[in-house]
């Protein structure tokens, strides 16, 4: 530590900070714009300057830029010098030199760094009369807009493009005062993080092109504190809404999660929640009509149904949320709820959560991730299956050039002399997957096998580690001798992790990650990871919750059960569709809870329509073991009084009460969360995740609009002119107004948007920071439902794997069909969103180069696959890495062609040229 006098005033700060963090940390504002607090300092743009003076006597000082200057004990220095101030003034001034000045026609208006720092400096006056330089602007696809004319050249997208995120396709071209960021030529940005540029550009360069569509300024949009339900990393989200639709998701901070930055599929995969096509209002269907509803009749038609069942199912969804699935259970008996998910990924989800309480490691946060030194991947192209957690590995790759900084002296912050240092260098990074991933150019070796194979070289790391672990017979000799190559480094590292999950549908790997862990836990890496990677929001937090599986409810559908209750989950994703219409067939009462129109939506009897995640509350569990709470955004009714959508564990609550003629009593979020908690006792902690309803700050609610929101008073003027009150939220401690809290001084977890006075824009984050990039100051919000692990971790690693699987041998005939995950357009709900949809990939039949020319193939040739009895045609993609014997289909192809979304890494099929007909094969599942 280290003290610091700041005009006068004593501050005590971190030693190792330079000035302007500090300041900031201490809640001091310093105008500032190519320095960013996950990228460190370059001193491109000159904004930061301060004075600072050789000691207490020096009445004079110098001029230097406080992003640049290292903070040294017993400094002396003025932020309110007025030379630094007309300094700072300056240099605004010669950046805005050619800024167009169009903040009334600009996206970023009213959200704007630049438009806080210049008011910050007070240069409020054009002086410049000669002709502006302009650009011609890019096409740079369906997530972000170019506006070349407003840049201010402070470098923070090319070094969060290129440097942070790894892309390259996005540079800075010219010199001087003409320099020019964008592509080489125009076309979509590559990076599954592109839209992050529109929060780490300070002006407008960059802006949101999906909320182009339907614009409003940040002071015109209604938030709340949300997380997102596209995959398991559980990235907290802030998302907008406007007059009944959401109109962009921001990234809402957490310092132990995803930080400042969202993966795009997080980011722009909201479509859904604005399609036209929702059900809005209960339906009853028979053969020959589908026939809308109010609440009433449609909760009596739905009880009427099912009181005439036998026997009722009651089928959950891991895209539920915790309260939603819980409830359901509650309506049907704890003996017949089933999960929603096929039976094989439900056994490895759990085998998952056995690892993670008891392989002897700790699950790292997405924060703990980077600082590993040493990473082993198995089976998973993270990029495509958890982009976030693929950032942070980029992350701990990239930390070895601090480290190699830290021995010359020089600070971590400073990003330019620590990239010169570093070079190539790297933490090691080693991934074994069936195909190229965009990782492989940082890794330190990247291995390609079949699924059978990728699990044999884990369990030789583990026997290689640990010589008690069960040995690997017939391993070839470099196959032996990576494996001791990885395990002396996971050995040698201070901090090593190893990744797995449930990509490629086999519990080998899972098992031979587990092996791993408990073999370094038993050589004592007390600092050592396992991170395993769900495919759904609430996979965890379903496994958790326990029940069985689609395919036993099914079952039962097809013995003595004859009604069913199906939460926000097409089962047409998970199962074959013969399998789902025999059993939907031989029910009397089909119900259906859910918000989008999908096909098991239309085999209901009686459907209920359900609230997104913008229109819900409820509880996530992320695959880190984090029990998260979203918050509804906006009351549905209020914009669109036709609509009936009420969250699916409201739905529940009322159809149970109505099944058993009993009144409907109110019900709260908090007592149903409490409900949870006492009734499942992996949950008892969940109260602790989030305030009760009742929390106030000053005896006033939490708001969910910025104080300037307008038009409040004629939001309904085109519905009614006498306009309603504001919607009553009973549930949450937020209010559906302006009315309430928004500020920073008194430290939440929950905050809706960032903004503290003459901060408007994603900076303004810093305010609620215990130090600027740390944590909130009230703490991260969730709460790890995972235990913490004894001090003898090899204690509790438990017993090792010895079902180590047999070599993988290619047949005659026929292939191995894996699932290659995809970021866009991977998951069920991602694809309903037109953007998302623009950047999914033409689906291709993946094939080695070899098993291509034996087949007489080139790339792009029709391909026929014949898999589980059905023959579809496809494009064929020549990969230099998948193995011969095996071929790749992105995921979801699988499902649309078959039926069977579920990844399972024994399934088998017939490739064939396309003109040479269609054969069909049976699925091995052996």
């Amino acid at each position: 530590m280290a003290t610091i006098h700041v005009d006068g005033n004593d501050y005590e700060v971190e030693d190792s900070d330079n000035l302007l963090h500090a300041c900031l940390s201490l809640g001091l504002d310093i105008p500032y714009f190519c320095w960013h607090p996950a990228m460190g300092s370059v001193g491109a743009c000159r904004q930061c300057a301060v004075k600072q003076y050789k000691d207490a006597d020096d009445d004079r000082g110098m001029l230097v830029m406080s992003c640049m200057a290292p903070v040294k004990d017993d400094a002396y220095i003025s932020i309110d010098d007025e030379e630094a101030k007309v300094f700072r003034q300056t240099v605004i001034e010669f950046l805005m030199v050619n800024h167009p000045h169009d903040c009334p026609v600009c996206e970023e208006g009213g959200h704007c760094h630049l438009q806080d720092m210049t008011v910050m400096t007070g240069h409020d006056r054009r002086r410049y009369r000669f002709r502006k330089r302009t650009h011609r602007n890019q096409d740079l696809g369906p997530f972000v807009a170019h506006e070349m004319n407003r840049c201010i050249t402070c470098y923070r997208c090319t070094r969060f493009y290129q440097d942070y995120a790894g892309g390259e396709d996005l540079g800075a071209f010219g010199a001087h005062d003409n320099i020019y960021f964008g592509r080489v030529t125009d076309g979509t940005l590559e990076s599954e993080f592109s839209g992050n540029l529109t929060e780490v550009c300070p002006t407008g360069v960059f802006t949101d092109q999906t909320h182009s569509d339907q614009y409003t300024r940040k002071w015109d949009l209604q938030f709340a504190p949300s997380v997102c339900h596209q995959c398991a990393s559980g990235c907290n989200i802030s998302p907008g809404e406007r007059y009944g639709d959401i109109r962009r998701i921001e990234n809402r901070y957490n310092g132990d999660v995803n930080g400042y930055f969202l993966c795009d599929r997080g980011r722009f995969g909201y479509g859904y929640v604005n399609r036209k096509d929702r059900p809005t209002r209960p339906e009853s269907r028979n053969v020959s009509d589908t026939t809308p509803m109010e609440v009433d009749e449609g909760l009596d038609r739905a009880a009427d149904a099912l009181r005439g069942a036998k026997r009722i199912i009651g089928i959950g969804s891991p895209r539920a949320s915790l309260e939603s699935n819980h409830r359901l259970r509650q309506l049907v008996g704890a003996a017949n709820f089933s999960t929603g998910i096929e039976a094989g990924e439900l056994s490895r989800i759990r085998r998952m959560e056995a690892l993670n309480r008891d392989a002897g490691l700790t699950t790292p946060s997405l924060r703990e991730i980077e600082d590993c030194d040493a990473i082993l991947v198995l089976g998973e192209d993270l990029l495509q299956s958890a982009a976030r957690i693929a950032l942070s590995v980029r992350q701990a790759v990239r930390s070895k050039g601090a480290e190699l900084g830290e021995a010359r002296g020089i600070p971590e912050w400073n990003a330019e002399a620590v990239k010169t240092i570093a070079q190539d260098a790297g933490h090691p990074l080693f991934l074994v997957t069936p195909d190229v991933t965009k990782l492989d150019g940082i890794a330190a070796h990247a291995e390609r096998a079949a699924p059978d194979d990728i699990a044999r070289l884990g369990f030789a790391v583990a026997h290689a580690l640990d010589s008690t672990a069960p040995a690997v017979e017939g391993l070839d000799d470099a196959t032996s001798q990576l494996a001791e190559r990885i395990a002396d480094t996971l050995l040698a590292a201070r901090k090593p992790l190893v990744i797995a999950g449930e990509s490629l549908g086999s519990m080998a790997i899972l098992e031979a990650a587990g092996n791993v862990a408990r073999a370094l836990a038993r050589r004592q890496k007390t600092d050592a990871g396992l991170t395993l990677v769900r495919r759904e929001a609430n996979s965890v937090g379903l496994g958790l919750l326990g029940g069985e599986s689609l395919d036993w409810a099914l079952e039962q559908l097809e013995g003595d059960a004859d009604g069913v209750v199906i939460l926000e989950n097409d089962l047409y994703t998970r199962l074959p569709a013969a399998r789902i219409d025999a059993a939907l067939d031989r029910a009397v009462a089909v119900v259906v809870v859910d918000h989008q129109r999908t096909p098991t939506w239309e085999r209901a009897d009686v459907a209920l329509p359900a609230g997104t995640f913008a229109e819900s509350d409820g509880t996530l569990v992320s695959l880190e073991g984090r029990a998260q709470r979203f918050y509804q955004v906006f009351d549905p009714s209020y914009m669109r009084p036709d609509t009936r959508i009420r969250e699916s564990w409201r739905w529940l609550h009322a159809l149970h009460a109505t099944l058993e003629r009993q009144p409907v009593e109110t019900i709260l979020l908090d007592d149903l969360t409490q409900a949870v908690a006492e009734e499942t006792p992996a949950f008892a902690p969940l109260h602790q995740t989030t305030p009760e309803a009742m929390f106030r700050v000053h005896g006033l609610k939490l708001a969910r609009e910025p104080h300037r929101y307008s038009g409040r008073t004629a939001m309904r003027a085109d519905i009614n002119v006498n306009e309603p009150r504001a919607p009553l939220d009973l549930d949450t401690p937020f209010a559906f107004s302006m009315e309430g809290y928004a500020g920073y001084q008194e430290p939440r977890r929950e905050v809706a948007f960032a903004w503290a006075p003459g901060w408007n824009s994603p900076q303004a984050w810093n305010k609620f920071q215990d130090e600027v990039g740390g944590h909130l100051r009230a703490g991260d919000p969730g709460k790890r439902l995972f235990p913490a692990l004894s001090k003898d971790r090899a204690a509790a690693a438990g017993e090792y794997c010895s079902k180590i699987p047999a070599a993988f041998t290619a047949r005659d005939g026929e292939w191995q069909v894996i699932d290659l995950p995809q970021l866009f357009g991977g998951d069920e709900m991602s694809r309903r969103a037109e953007p998302i949809r623009e950047r999914m990939a033409a689906p291709q039949v993946a094939l080695s180069e070899a098993d291509a020319a034996r087949l007489g193939l080139a790339a792009g040739d029709a391909v026929t696959v014949s898999l589980d009895g059905v023959s579809f045609d496809l494009p064929a993609r020549l990969s230099a890495g998948l193995p011969a014997g095996v071929v790749g289909l992105p995921s979801g192809t699988i499902q649309e062609r078959t039926g069977a979304l579920t990844p399972s890494a024994t399934r088998w099929g017939l490739v064939t040229r396309a003109d040479h007909g269609q054969v069909s094969v049976e699925e091995d599942r052996t």
